[in-house]
């Protein structure tokens, strides 16, 4: 097998592994079981289960970054906008493969590499919010970003409380409906400062 491909393979057979045990938990013996290699054969793409915990949360973390991305330039209608960043988000979590559970519920968040990960996930999407947000209303930057934050922490939070928590009423919403419920909400309070052609106007 090619060598990329033989690494993808570790990586998706490794993700399996750290979702379902947890980091501490899993063992490279495992993973290599899980993937049907021997333990030496992983040993040769990554040096350590560490390093592999890493490449998995880097490629979950750019995949959430992109979603973001690609919501926010998806349309130029502000509430438009609000809602497909909530989405994206919902999406990434409700996905089966369960990767966000790296990136939002580590057990590992201890280790520096692994918090640089995550952070970089909430810097980088509300960098992008704010950078909207900023060039819509003029707010100051450190305003801006607050309000950035914010959205990515409304989002994060009530897609995994939506997702986990099967036995509560909210967790029993459609996701589409669960979306539109936290965008209505998130949108009521960011409609509220003014553009910047509506401050021009006053």
């Amino acid at each position: 097998m090619p060598r990329r491909e033989r690494r993808a393979q570790l990586l998706a057979a490794a993700l399996e592994v750290f979702v379902a045990q947890g980091y501490h938990s899993a063992a490279m013996d495992d993973i290599a079981e899980r993937a049907g290699v021997s333990k030496p054969v992983l040993y040769q793409h990554f040096p350590g289960k560490l390093e592999l915990y890493l490449a998995i949360l880097d490629a979950a973390c750019d995949a959430i970054i992109a979603n973001c991305r690609k919501a926010l330039e998806s349309t130029h209608d502000n509430k438009q906008r609000v809602k497909a960043a909530i989405a994206a988000f919902y999406a990434y979590v409700g996905h089966d493969t369960g990767a966000f559970r790296l990136v939002f519920e580590s057990d590992l968040t201890n280790e520096p590499a692994v918090r640089g990960h995550v952070d970089r996930v909430t810097t980088e999407c509300a960098d992008m919010i704010a950078a909207v947000i900023a060039e819509d209303t003029d707010l100051p930057a450190g305003a801006s970003q607050l309000l950035g934050l914010s959205l990515v922490g409304m989002a994060q939070v009530s897609a995994r409380y939506w997702l986990t928590e099967s036995e509560t009423a909210a967790a029993q919403l459609k996701r589409d409906d669960a979306i539109a419920l936290v965008a209505g909400l998130a949108w009521r309070g960011i409609r509220g400062y003014p553009k910047v052609e509506e401050q021009a106007d006053a």
